[in-house]
């Protein structure tokens, strides 16, 4: 006899449950994403033997931008095809909000745009409150004073205009985002979550507040479209400028 092929859908009063299951799911795929940065990053300290991270070498340095962000998404991104959306790689980028839609991403271009009208002052004041060394990222004070071969500049430009925030959403406005609303969290509640978490988790404690402000486009841009690749665009553009930062500062063309 032939396979039914059909997909069975569950009753209406099973949906709720089925709902809250994902959810969860989603949620357990999360933490492990962070775990897994969290491993990967005390791996490679411990790497370098006694020190701290400004000892690191550019290599392993270059490692910490790159690896456990990097992972992290793939973790979450693997776990939501298994606990979540199912394995086939189209249910995925569904599950987290993907689609390629040139409008969407014009709006989060927008929003980026916007976003650093609001940012670029806020980092302004804050550095002026707390003082430029206390208000510096850990990625900026980890390459402070240290010049890179080209190349090497060149991927740790890249790692925190592009790699970074394309990870971060992933994990964030992407499996976290969906784990609340399987959860069934008011969207301006998940807005409000997942930028509270993302300016937690990067533990920097006095630019939480800064953190939380650069989230605001960010996060709008999710949720005006639904579409995550529409936060990523509003990442990237706010992660532009530091990046550029970077790179003149790494290949001696900044003081």
């Amino acid at each position: 006899m032939p396979q039914d092929d059909r997909v069975t859908v569950p009753p209406p009063e099973a949906r709720p449950a089925r709902q809250r299951q994902v959810g969860l799911s989603l949620l357990a795929v999360f933490l492990a994403g962070q775990i897994t940065m969290l491993v990967v990053s005390v791996v490679v300290l411990l790497s370098n033997g006694p020190g701290d991270a400004a000892s690191l070498e550019d290599g392993r340095l270059l490692a910490l931008l790159v690896v456990p962000t990097s992972l992290g998404a793939l973790v979450a991104a693997l776990g939501t095809g298994w606990l979540g959306a199912g394995p086939r790689a189209g249910r995925v980028w569904r599950e987290l909000g993907v689609r390629w839609n040139a409008k969407d991403l014009a709006i989060g271009l927008a929003l980026g745009l916007g976003g650093l009208a609001l940012t670029l002052p806020a980092a302004a004041v804050w550095s002026a409150w707390v003082g430029e060394d206390e208000a510096s990222s850990a990625v900026g004070d980890a390459f402070a004073g240290r010049e890179l071969a080209p190349a090497a500049a060149v991927v740790a430009f890249l790692a925190v205009w592009l790699i970074a925030p394309v990870a971060e959403e992933v994990l964030f406005r992407g499996v976290l985002w969906r784990a609340l609303e399987h959860l069934g969290c008011n969207r301006w509640v998940v807005f409000a979550a997942t930028s509270l978490v993302f300016s937690i988790a990067h533990l920097e404690l006095l630019r939480t507040p800064l953190l939380l402000v650069l989230s605001i486009p960010i996060g709008l841009a999710r949720l005006l479209t639904g579409n995550l690749l529409a936060s990523i665009v509003a990442h990237q553009l706010n992660n532009l400028l530091p990046a550029i930062a970077l790179l003149l500062a790494t290949t001696g063309s900044l003081p």
